[in-house]
């Protein structure tokens, strides 16, 4: 987990994730959250696009209600190691896909590719949930499309991180986002990189989130 790149990717370390979970193959809808919560905050509308402007807080309340439905499993945000785990898909690579990136297989700032690639379209918008390949998890948006909630509190870097998976759930007054946005360029797409958001903040049609699932 982790990087040498980034100040806050270090430094990269082992984490052993000892419990199975269940991570949403797409970001959660605004059908989704729709059926859930009744609204629909997002600025870009459709069913089958990503909800977003949605805090950390937000968030919560929608798994509350998830989990009062008592369907036989436990919903939560990923942590982080989680959610690098599920990202990088088996990869030590920059992406998933590799060590490069354009919008042809992400969607963010086609003008701000990585790694060699081209420069490419910028959409100025999210896109339909499963628009792009899939990593080899089967995940769709791990990168890019909107940032990503996580469970855990934001450090300056890893130091006294949990190795158990666990998320980290002390010591900080910002939460983590994760994945990139169709805004970012492809830089802040990498399995590695992060970001620091208060849970209060819905920010600008960036901002969803996928669940997490566990058998009860």
């Amino acid at each position: 987990m982790g990087s040498e790149s980034g100040s806050d990717e270090k430094p990269a370390h082992q984490v052993n994730i000892g419990t199975g979970f269940y991570m949403g193959k797409y970001e959660v809808t605004q059908g989704q959250w729709q059926a859930v919560m009744g609204t629909n905050p997002s600025k870009f509308k459709g069913d089958n696009l990503p909800v977003e402007q949605v805090s950390w807080n937000d968030v919560q309340e929608f798994i509350g209600k998830l989990n009062a439905r008592g369907d036989g499993y436990t919903y939560r945000l990923p942590s982080e190691a989680e959610w690098e785990y599920a990202c990088r898909a088996g990869t030590t690579t920059a992406f998933s896909f590799g060590d490069s990136l354009s919008s042809s297989q992400a969607n963010f700032d086609g003008n701000y590719p990585y790694g060699g690639a081209a420069k490419g379209v910028y959409r100025v918008k999210t896109t339909p949930v499963g628009s792009f390949q899939p990593n080899s998890f089967g995940l769709y948006d791990m990168h890019g499309n909107v940032w990503e909630w996580c469970e855990d509190w934001y450090h300056t870097s890893y130091a006294g991180a949990p190795t158990d998976g666990s998320a980290w759930l002390s010591g900080a007054i910002y939460k983590l986002v994760r994945g990139g946005s169709w805004e970012s360029g492809a830089t802040e797409l990498r399995s590695a990189n992060r970001d620091i958001l208060s849970p209060f903040s819905a920010s600008n049609g960036i901002i969803g989130f996928r669940v997490v699932a566990s058998s009860r």
